[in-house]
């Protein structure tokens, strides 16, 4: 006689379940905001300067919009305060974006000083205003931030490059069913959140 219960045939993982939450795991893991951000800031940068020295300050940028604030999240879960780097509960959010904020800012700094070229000048002023935005919003509501950076991305290299860059909003579009098929955020989060990221390019209307 079987021991399974009907609640245990109730809640037991499908097939089809535990194959969908391994796609969205390695979407959202793939595309997660340090990785967006590496490839889209090194675009940004040669677009910007039209040689390869674009590329150096793209990697400034990549670093102090990506790459600081992904290590200070792991060197957060090294001391045990969360779990992992989507850092879902929404309370403890906030040192991270003043760590971005704080990096970005010193990395235009850096840029201004260093004579960079405004495009990138204008991506950075851009993830800045954006990041306060979603600070912002933070303190309410659980706005989705994978799914930010992954339109942010997309929208400057359509601004910089070309047009034909809005079609890479398919991978944003699987970031978003990534993060609401992990139960990190829901359709709603993650639309506001890409929608904020693609307000980022009403800073090159101005700059």
């Amino acid at each position: 006689m079987s021991s399974t219960t009907p609640e245990d045939t109730a809640t037991a993982p499908t097939t089809e379940d535990t194959t969908r939450t391994s796609v969205a795991r390695t979407v959202t893991d793939v595309l997660q905001p340090r990785n967006a951000l590496l490839a889209g800031m090194l675009g940004i940068g040669l677009a910007a300067a039209g040689d390869w020295t674009g590329l150096l300050w793209g990697l400034l940028g990549a670093l102090c919009a990506g790459l600081i604030p992904a290590g200070y999240i792991e060197w957060e879960r090294g001391r045990g305060t969360w779990g992992d780097r989507h850092v879902v509960d929404r309370t403890k959010r906030a040192p991270i974006f003043f760590v971005i904020l704080g990096s970005i800012g010193a990395g235009s700094v850096v840029m201004v000083l260093g004579n960079a070229p405004h495009g990138i000048l204008v991506a950075m002023l851009a993830l800045w205003v954006m990041t306060i935005g979603l600070l912002a919003v933070n303190t309410v509501w659980k706005i989705s931030v994978d799914s930010a950076v992954a339109s942010a991305v997309v929208a400057l290299l359509a601004v910089v490059h070309s047009p034909w860059w809005l079609a890479a909003y398919a991978l944003t579009l699987a970031v978003c069913w990534s993060r609401v098929a992990l139960g990190y955020h829901t359709v709603a989060q993650t639309v506001a959140g890409a929608a904020l990221g693609a307000a980022t390019t009403v800073a090159y209307a101005f700059g």
